[in-house]
């Protein structure tokens, strides 16, 4: 399978997720399911992918293990966090802005947006699944390739992607407990892993992707540093910690002296911050 083909064969799927995800968010008039698909829609991409690639050799199946791991968690969390909650906030205030228009403009402002930034998202898996047996990336028959196997640059994204799902669980379980407990309504959550970053399933989500960067980066697919580089920035500046913050910063209180005492994303140890 060529580069090509495994970027092609990538977009089908998602253009088929998330056409097939809108249809049932209107049907269930709540288009945030979106958000339960996102590491499910992943873990579909890696699997066609790897099957269509006849022999994606142990890179592809070590990709496709590291995906389906990350993305049935974060499926199953968000599954169970949004139980019985309705539709989020989020896309209750867009449905009210548009109106009856909103049937079709769902599609194009949430699914379909967010498809495009999956596929962009999923090339380090597109890359991986265009190697070979003997490890040569196939951008085309004569383009030279990395050595066969795993080495030692596999197991640092291993290890990266390791460290990224343990905070990412870690903090998520950690956050639902202190929100379960009635004792905490009102309050901010600075335990735990909390202690040390403002938003340890951001980073933890973040670090995941860095780690498949990695195992990416091993079939000589530098290029797709755009893949962590995108998620980073969209967690840090756009749908994770600054929207978060905008909406907690006003509402909750104690929140402003917990951002001047803890790090915003990078785990650090807590003090007075500028």
């Amino acid at each position: 399978m060529t580069l090509f083909d495994a970027g092609a064969t990538a977009g089908f799927v998602i253009l088929g997720l998330v056409s097939a995800v809108w249809l049932l968010s209107l049907a269930l008039r709540d288009s945030s399911i979106v958000d339960i698909f996102w590491g499910a829609g992943f873990i579909a991409v890696i699997w066609t992918l790897v099957m269509s690639a006849g022999d994606a050799g142990p890179r592809g199946w070590l990709m496709a293990a590291l995906v389906t791991v990350w993305g049935m968690r974060l499926s199953l969390h968000i599954l169970l966090r949004n139980r019985g909650r309705g539709e989020d906030f989020r896309y209750r205030t867009w449905r009210e802005e548009a109106g009856a228009a909103w049937w079709w403009r769902s599609y194009f402002k949430v699914f379909l947006l967010q498809g495009a930034v999956m596929w962009i998202v999923a090339l380090p898996l597109a890359a991986v699944a265009s190697t070979t047996a003997t490890g040569a990336l196939s951008f085309s028959s004569a383009r030279p390739g990395a050595s066969p196997g795993l080495g030692w640059f596999e197991a640092l994204g291993v290890v990266v992607w390791s460290v990224g799902l343990l905070f990412e669980a870690i903090g998520d379980r950690q956050l639902m407990r202190f929100k379960a407990d009635p004792a905490n309504k009102g309050r901010v959550m600075s335990s735990g892993l909390w202690r040390y970053t403002r938003h340890p399933n951001y980073f933890g989500d973040a670090t995941v992707w860095w780690g498949h960067y990695l195992v990416a980066a091993a079939a000589g697919a530098w290029w797709t540093i755009v893949s962590p580089a995108l998620m980073t920035f969209l967690l840090v500046r756009v749908s994770g910690v600054s929207m978060l913050e905008r909406t907690l910063s006003g509402t909750k209180p104690g929140y402003r002296e917990y951002i001047e005492s803890t790090s915003a994303f990078v785990p650090l140890p807590p003090g007075r911050r500028p």
